[in-house]
């Protein structure tokens, strides 16, 4: 079994964000989730002040982001610089927002990390999760994180990677820098899409969508074109 499609360093540049120092030491992506309301908790606790504004307990918010009166946020999360928090989103701990990212109306965050130019703008629920850089979710694009048995979270490889077991009773996706994922798709719990990868609307996603790959509608995955 390889787990080589898995690998922090295979589905993100940690170039963009601020956890990088805690990703870099994983091999794969989900083993900071243990731990993720307190290396929140560290990364808020180490902003300097005159630029991030900590305006309730464990909430730090950059001075340049933009967060919508309406808007619910509960530590530990950071909001990065440049990032807009639409009206009525519900962030609800144990978040890292980067920066030029957009949180938009109704969308739900718990337990993520967004990396710098990460946009989930309409309706989504993002947990237990990572997003890459300048990755996208389309309106009502969700993840799932939790199996209907309740058992712990395996990551599907397949034939090519095998399964991964990862130990974790909730976890979502793993979104590589670039990925698009289309309107009213969902993830279902240890889903991984590659770099760069296309998933159709209304599509459900279980398993891995390798780099450079597009996921149709009927589940077939083929490689992008040079044109596409």
């Amino acid at each position: 079994m390889s787990i080589g499609v898995f690998k922090v360093s295979n589905l993100f540049d940690l170039e963009h964000t601020l956890a990088r120092a805690w990703l870099e030491n994983v091999e794969c992506p989900w083993d900071v989730f243990p731990n993720i309301g307190q290396i929140v908790t560290e990364i808020g606790q180490g902003l300097p002040t005159d630029e991030y504004e900590q305006r309730y307990r464990s909430v730090w918010i950059h001075r340049s982001a933009s967060v919508g009166e309406s808007a619910c946020l509960v530590g530990p999360c950071v909001i990065g610089p440049r990032t807009e928090v639409r009206h009525c989103a519900f962030v609800r701990g144990g978040v890292l927002v980067g920066a030029d990212c957009v949180v938009g109306n109704s969308t739900e965050l718990k337990n993520c990390i967004l990396f710098d130019g990460c946009q989930v703008p309409h309706f989504n629920y993002v947990g237990d999760s990572v997003l890459g850089f300048h990755s996208h979710f389309g309106a009502g694009a969700v993840t799932s994180n939790v199996r209907a048995d309740r058992k712990p979270v395996v990551v599907h490889g397949g034939a090519s990677f095998g399964d991964v077991s990862t130990g974790l009773s909730k976890l979502g996706a793993f979104v590589g820098d670039y990925a698009e994922v289309g309107c009213n798709s969902v993830l279902g719990p240890g889903t991984v899409i590659g770099r760069r990868s296309i998933v159709y609307p209304l599509s459900f996603v279980r398993g891995v969508v390798e780099e450079d790959c597009i996921f149709k509608n009927n589940g077939v995955i083929v490689e992008k074109r040079c044109d596409s």
